[in-house]
């Protein structure tokens, strides 16, 4: 089933929208000419090759069961699956020569998809102990497993000169950053804190990290998080975003608000930082962007849509921001792609 079906069930519901049909709010000055690049089911996690020319993404949608990972160009057209289609993947990324891709899935274990997180406890993340980090050639194929252990392993990125990825484990009984060659060699482990470590991305010069932590505080705080982390699970209510150097070192707290910030991405000038925060929504489920310096000052609001924007990326030549959102979605809780040119030198900072 590799390919077929679901690569063309994505064709049907994938192309580029006019610009303007996203529904762009007035408020939102930093953007313009937004364009959606997909258009049914979740779609998430896009983040765009070396060249700008294709974007790979993660997707559910028509009959499918879990995610897969797809690759589309950049507006929207020629999507087709570059992941095993089986098991469930997450958090896929381009090697910088592009001749391979980063992604992990839980497929070795079992080609059906593993069963949905437990809500009874609240909303959690599932950390699944059969995800492990795979790369494979452009288009799907020469798949070679890069971990191998017994806990979760997933959320890679790359170095931008390909020497170093970046990932999260929880091989030491914590959810921490480790390093590793491209060929899952010279592992190293960088966060020691107690409490969630994930979601890291290099600077563009490759001199620093920003990623997403928890950081459990109170006994009864670590008590809870030790207990979900028996279950494979996490609960994502208190991520604040950090920057490090590139080896761990120096490690600064952006954010403090106390809310769900994730998704943190570097400008291209390094010295700001871009990121998704459901910060003053009382109900916790209004996530848009947001951008800080790597000083902690500056902070602006980008987006003001209603529901859900987040896991922004910025285009290699800068110019143009990729992000997901529920705006204009057909079905409600939909997820999609989006992306918008990048204007400089507007709007308010707080």
């Amino acid at each position: 089933m590799r390919g077929t079906a679901l690569a063309a069930a994505l064709l049907v519901v994938c192309g580029a929208a006019a610009a303007g049909e996203a529904g762009l709010d007035p408020r939102e000055v930093h953007l313009a000419n937004i364009r959606q690049l997909t258009f049914e089911g979740e779609n998430a996690e896009g983040y765009w090759s070396p060249d700008g020319k294709q974007i790979i993404f993660q997707s559910k949608h028509g009959t499918m069961g879990c995610d897969q990972i797809f690759v589309m160009n950049a507006d929207g057209s020629g999507a087709h699956l570059v992941s095993t289609g089986g098991g469930r993947t997450t958090c896929s990324y381009f090697f910088p020569d592009m001749k391979r891709i980063l992604y992990a899935s839980t497929h070795a274990e079992s080609p059906a998809c593993p069963e949905n997180p437990d809500f009874s406890k609240g909303y959690v993340w599932k950390l699944y102990p059969s995800y492990e980090i795979y790369s494979a050639l452009a288009d799907g194929s020469d798949v070679r497993r890069l971990t191998d252990n017994p806990g979760y392993d997933a959320e890679a990125t790359f170095a931008p000169d390909g020497s170093r990825v970046i990932f999260t484990s929880l091989r030491n009984g914590d959810l921490d950053l480790y390093t590793m060659k491209p060929d899952g060699t010279d592992v190293h482990r960088i966060t020691k804190e107690p409490g969630y470590d994930g979601g890291a991305f290099f600077s563009r010069d490759g001199k620093r990290i920003v990623w997403r932590a928890s950081r459990p505080k109170t006994d009864a705080e670590k008590a809870a998080y030790q207990e979900l982390l028996r279950e494979s699970a996490i609960r994502p209510m208190a991520l604040e975003i950090f920057v490090a150097n590139a080896d761990g070192t120096k490690a600064k707290q952006l954010t403090s608000n106390g809310a769900a910030n994730f998704g943190p991405y570097f400008f291209p000038d390094g010295r700001r930082v871009i990121y998704a925060s459901n910060v003053g929504d009382p109900n916790g489920r209004n996530f848009d962007l947001w951008m800080v310096k790597d000083d902690g000052t500056g902070l602006e609001q980008i987006t003001f849509n209603d529901t859900f924007d987040g896991f922004p990326m910025f285009s290699p030549d800068g110019k143009k921001l990729l992000f997901a959102s529920n705006r204009n979605d057909a079905k409600p809780g939909a997820t999609n792609l989006f992306v918008a040119d990048w204007i400089e030198g507007k709007g308010k900072k707080k």
